[in-house]
């Protein structure tokens, strides 16, 4: 009982550490542009707003503040892939509005955000008392919620459909197989809260809504809606295959289901959603089956140590030749699976993401460890001298501990975006939208960071237009650190932009820009704005 209490403390801190220690982003999808641009002041109220994410995206629940702090109904929201569109009503006032939105991420998760921009004036303090209250929040609850709901889930998964693929295939006469039919229930269980905790945190509720539709139907229009169908599936089979064993068909069940948990992965989370898909969905499939396959013995293995009988010895070597190259599939698949996740070292200690795969592989590691000591040091013992199966059943016991440590782990990775997600976001065009009443540019700088860079400009009319330059400049300066205004001609691209390449911004921080663009001989359109350059 100590060590279980020890291995629980241990597991909540190291989650703790993972999600909401330095360096920790709760996001997935992220946005990388809005038109207007998030914090820009226009002349007059436009007629919508674009915003565009790295990923594909779906709304879940988009709501404008006016600048008199009114929520609006009047709008209108198309998704298109990775682009939402806003239409926004005619009659906006003065002063800053805020666009709030909640929007469902390609891997299944929720994202919550919100853009300003202002009409004519800035009035930061309505716009911001405007979105405090947007959302309520749930509180940390809901977030430890969807964590043990998605701990049990991986319970019933690996350990309940593991556990009965080992009691039907490979142990169909062995054992009572009433603790695996458990772990299939809990999972069974967990599946069907996850649904409901999903679908309040997509639409922002508390747990009361629990009562209502709307949290599961929202949550059943996400990915996970289909992975946890097929995970229920899977558990039932399992559920299936125990009632029938000794028998064909309870192995058959076994194996469909070992199938279904692949499957279920495969459906929604970051791997899968990780490009390219075909690799990864193969990875995701793979790794989840082998994991299921020696995750799933664990507990059967230890009830049946503690009592060994003639057979344990045969058993414990039916498993082993499986295993072994099942493991080995596994650390390939991992491996594969964190490199294109990670992408660069230094990831594992920056991101929460990191920090959590750094854990698990330290656990792993253990794991690995026991499994040798059981199977070339034990196992023999144990064919020897049927005594020994209590030292084996102790060994199992450590390694199901450090089992529930990983899955916990696991479970976390739930609120932590990839480092390949964020590092897309990172090298994202920096942009900026000028809006006056003379006209707009929407300029996207690559990539946005000191050194070159290329400036590329879309101009149109106050009413959204079409805006025709003869001739286009582009002035940069910073005043702070006393660099002067330097100049550079922009040239005409085929589509009718205007482009400046190869121009050095010398320093990271906010610049002075000044876009002129000459629309007739005697007519100029000024542009000022100022633009954030990363370091």
């Amino acid at each position: 009982m100590t060590a279980i209490a020890c291995a629980g403390r241990i597991l909540l801190a190291l989650v703790g550490l993972a999600l909401f220690g330095p360096g920790g982003a709760l996001a997935h999808a992220t946005l990388v542009r809005a038109e207007p641009a998030d914090g820009s002041m226009v002349a007059v109220a436009p007629k919508g707003l674009v915003l565009s994410f790295n990923e594909a995206v779906a709304p879940a629940l988009i709501q404008l503040i006016d600048a008199d702090g009114r929520p609006r109904a009047d709008i209108t929201v198309t998704a298109d892939n990775d682009t939402l569109r806003i239409g926004l009503p005619a009659d906006l006032p003065h002063g800053t509005q805020v666009v709030s939105y909640r929007i469902i991420s390609s891997d299944g998760h929720p994202v919550s955000g919100a853009v300003q921009f202002s009409i004519g004036r800035f009035s930061g303090a309505a716009g911001a008392g405007a979105h405090a209250g947007l959302f309520a929040d749930p509180g940390a609850g809901l977030g430890w919620a969807i964590w043990l709901g998605r701990l049990g889930l991986y319970l019933g998964l690996f350990a309940g459909v593991g556990g009965a693929f080992f009691m039907a295939v490979l142990a169909p006469s062995g054992g009572r197989a009433r603790s695996v039919g458990a772990l299939l229930g809990l999972g069974l269980a967990a599946a069907a809260l996850s649904l409901g905790l999903q679908g309040l945190d997509l639409l922002g509720l508390g747990f009361a809504d629990l009562a209502s539709l709307a949290p599961w139907r929202a949550a059943a229009a996400t990915t996970l809606g289909p992975a946890l169908g097929l995970a229920a599936v899977a558990m039932l089979a399992g559920l299936a295959a125990l009632a029938l064993r000794p028998s064909g068909r309870a192995r058959v069940l076994a194996c469909l289901a070992m199938v279904g948990v692949g499957l279920s992965l495969c459906v929604t989370g970051h791997a899968a959603h990780a490009a390219p898909q075909v690799l990864t969905r193969a990875a995701v499939f793979l790794h989840g089956f082998a994991a299921a396959y020696w995750i799933g013995a664990l507990l059967p293995l230890a009830l049946m140590a503690r009592r060994p009988g003639p057979e344990l010895g045969a058993l414990l070597w039916r498993f082993s030749r499986l295993a072994v190259p099942l493991v080995a599939a596994l650390a390939l698949t991992g491996l594969i699976l964190a490199v294109i996740q990670v992408e660069t070292p230094l990831a594992l200690i920056e991101t929460g993401y990191g920090r959590l795969l750094l854990a698990k592989l330290v656990l792993v590691a253990a794991l690995v460890g026991l499994a040798a000591l059981n199977r070339y040091r034990l196992t023999p013992a144990l064919a020897r001298a049927p005594a020994e199966g209590r030292a084996l059943a102790r060994s199992v016991a450590v390694e199901i501990l450090l089992v529930l440590a990983i899955l916990g782990l696991v479970a976390g990775w739930r609120f932590t975006p990839p480092p390949r997600a964020l590092a897309a976001v990172a090298h994202a065009p920096v942009s900026l939208h000028i809006h006056t009443d003379k006209g707009m540019v929407q300029m996207a700088v690559s990539p946005g960071a000191a050194g070159p860079n290329t400036f590329d400009l879309q101009f149109l009319s106050a009413d959204f237009g079409p805006l025709e330059p003869k001739e286009v400049r582009l002035t940069l300066a910073q005043s702070d650190r006393g660099i002067a205004p330097f100049m550079r001609r922009a040239v005409r691209l085929a589509d009718g932009n205007w482009a400046v390449r190869d121009v050095v911004v010398p320093f990271a921080g906010r610049w002075q820009v000044t876009v002129d663009a000459y629309v007739t001989d005697f007519e100029l359109v000024t542009l000022d704005g100022e633009l954030e350059v990363r370091p």
